[in-house]
Formats: C-alpha cells, structure tokens, sequence
C-alpha cells in the first residue's frame, strides 16, 4: 500500500493504527462472532471520520476500504463453517453470502450501482441476527422457516433501503443531517422508537431462553478435537477435486476478483485472476493431501498460515518470473496483500470446512436413529 504523508508521525500512527484494526479484528470473529463483527461494522463505518478528525484523506483508501469489507465478510461465512449448528440457517447463510459476492463481482465489471440494490449485503445482518439469537438461545429451536422469515425480513426492511440510500441516491448520514435540519431529531426519534418497540412489545413475547449469555462461540462437538478433525477430514477427501474444493474456487475466487477490480495495481482480467486462483487453490489442495498423507500436519493455526503463505509467494513469484517480462512484473506491494488475504481465507476454510461437514453427518445420524 504506498502511502505519502506530509511527515507528521501522528498521522502515520493514526493511519496505520486503523489498518491494523481492520484485519485484526476480522480474525477474532470465529471466536467471539457478534462481538468482533459489529466492531468490524462500527469500524468500517468511523475509519473515514478517524481520518478527517485527524485533518487528512489517505490517498487509495477507498479501494483497500472495499477490500477489507469483502475480508471481514468473508471470515464470517468461514467462522459460520465453524460454529453454527442450524444447518437450515446455514443453507439460507451460504446463499445470501455467495449471491452478495456475485453481485459485487458484476457490478465491479459493469458499473452499474443498481446491481448492488438487487444483490443487498443481507448476509452481514442475517450472521448478526443468528448470532444474536444464540447469546440465548438454541438456534436449533427453529427451523428453515423461521430463517426464511429473518432473512426476507432484513433483505425488504433493511438492507434494500439501506441500499438505495448508499447506492443508488448516493447520500450520506452525516452529510444530510448537516443539510437537512429535520432529519437528525427524526433518525433519533426512530431509534429511540424502535428501541421502545423491542424493549414493550417483543422482549415480551420472547421465549424462555435456554442459557445465560453466551458472546464467545460454542465449544466444538464432544470428540472433535484438532487431530481427529483431520483424521476424518483425510477419510473422507481423497481427491484433491471435489466438493469443498469447488467451493473454495469460488469462494477465494469471487473475492479474488472483487480485489482486483478495487486496489490498484492489479492489471489482470477477471478471468485471469479467477483462473489463477482456482490453480492455486488446487495447488494448495493438492500439497495439503501429499503431507498429510505422508504424516505432516500443524497443530497451530499460525503454523498452518505461514506455510500456505510460503507455498503462495513462491507460487506467484515463480508464474511471474516464467510468464512475465518487463514492465508486466508484479508490484510486490500489491502482490503480498493479495496474496497475504487469500492465504488466511484459504487456511480458514481448509480448518473449518471439516468441522462444518463433521456435525452435517453427526445431524444424519441422530436423525436416522
């Protein structure tokens, strides 16, 4: 990310401080979910007024801002892999995920801001509202149904207006309640309105909850320990190809591409770079199965990290040297970013996707018994 300043270390200090907190954050969500992801949303939201409170506007910000929205959503969908136990609100999770990420991708190629009021970012504020739900109570109380109903109810009453505001009338909170003298005493009224609505009308109704608060995620399944994790994850996949590996292409390579598009530097097609991080993936599958055939695995998550991290530098640098010259050679600044972020999603997923698959069958089988 180059950056130039004016030389003031404070700002520097300030600037880099956000950043830091922009991709740290998002790694403490498969562990404290609700907590670490509305600070990722309140973050988001206040990086730019932290920046002018500090009297200064990073130059390509916007681009790594889009960038790290797309980072932090995504280490939600792999931390739902993790932790969620209703596989109906899952299904419902997966989809409003991957149609958010399509949508992005397309309004990327063309332009057009209408596509993102038609693909809304319902997923964020679905993960939050299941999340909500399990501080209390059991989410496997409810059925496909009822996360039908939450999920069309954040699509049409929130996230679409939220949409045309940001999107397609392009205008700003702070900016209209500086403009429009009304529309500040308003928004507080509805809040407060709102809060008077859940606080009289639905705490209410409720039902008895099922334990006492509960913001960390849930203990894995009794006997699904780390070892065991990849014992059964090994048993099962044997093929560097399948299902969760077609997954993972798409996963890394629609937020791939939504990368390129966004930080500068990137002069690579869409195809081109969903290409190459479907060979990677690949890649990295297939050197995953060879060492763990032959016994080596890593206990530590970090571990795990800095070996994928390795193979993909190596990766990269070795397809730029034998397939560029010249002025077409990677930036290694933007080049380590990219490849830094897909390394952690990638080693996310290989984590989780297992435990994910480990309780689909555990349901199976207390459901045939």
């Amino acid at each position: 990310m180059a950056v130039q300043w004016d030389g003031s270390m404070g700002v520097d200090v300030v600037f880099w401080s956000v950043v830091t907190a922009r991709f740290v954050l998002p790694l403490f969500i498969p562990k404290y979910p609700l907590p670490a992801i509305i600070g990722c949303l309140v973050l988001d939201a206040a990086d730019q007024s932290i920046f002018q409170a500090f009297g200064f506007n990073p130059p390509f910000y916007q681009s790594y801002d889009k960038a790290m929205d797309v980072f932090y959503l995504s280490v939600a969908y792999t931390a739902s892999l993790r932790n969620w136990t209703s596989h109906p609100a899952f299904r419902i999770n997966r989809f409003l995920f991957f149609y958010r990420q399509i949508g992005v991708v397309a309004f990327e190629l063309t332009g057009l801001r209408w596509l993102l009021l038609v693909f809304p970012n319902t997923f964020e504020y679905f993960f939050i509202a299941y999340e909500t739900v399990r501080t209390r109570w059991n989410p496997l109380r409810w059925g496909f149904k009822f996360w039908a109903i939450v999920a069309g109810a954040i699509w049409v009453f929130i996230k679409l207006p939220q949409e045309y505001w940001v999107h397609i009338a392009q205008l700003d909170v702070t900016d209209t309640i500086r403009d429009v003298p009304w529309f500040g005493p308003a928004l507080v009224a509805g809040i407060l309105l709102l809060i008077a609505v859940l606080w009289f009308v639905v705490r209410p109704r409720l039902p008895q909850t099922d334990w006492s608060l509960r913001l960390a995620a849930d203990p894995l399944p009794a006997g699904i320990d780390e070892a065991r994790e990849r014992a059964a994850f090994q048993a099962r996949h044997r093929k560097v190809f399948d299902e969760a590996a077609l997954e993972k292409i798409f996963l890394i390579g629609l937020i791939s591409v939504i990368y390129g598009r966004v930080l500068p530097g990137v002069e690579a097609s869409s195809l081109q770079i969903f290409l190459a991080v479907a060979f990677y993936a690949i890649v990295n599958a297939g050197l995953g199965l060879w060492a763990a055939k032959r016994g080596h695995s890593w206990e530590s998550a970090g571990v795990s990290f800095a070996v994928v991290f390795a193979t993909n530098v190596v990766l990269v640098a070795v397809a730029d040297l034998l397939l560029t010259r010249g002025e077409g050679r990677l930036q290694l600044t933007d080049t380590l970013f990219f490849v830094f972020l897909f390394s952690i999603l990638t080693t996310l997923y290989d984590r989780y996707r297992p435990i994910h698959d480990y309780c689909v069958e555990m349901a199976k089988t207390e459901t045939t018994t």
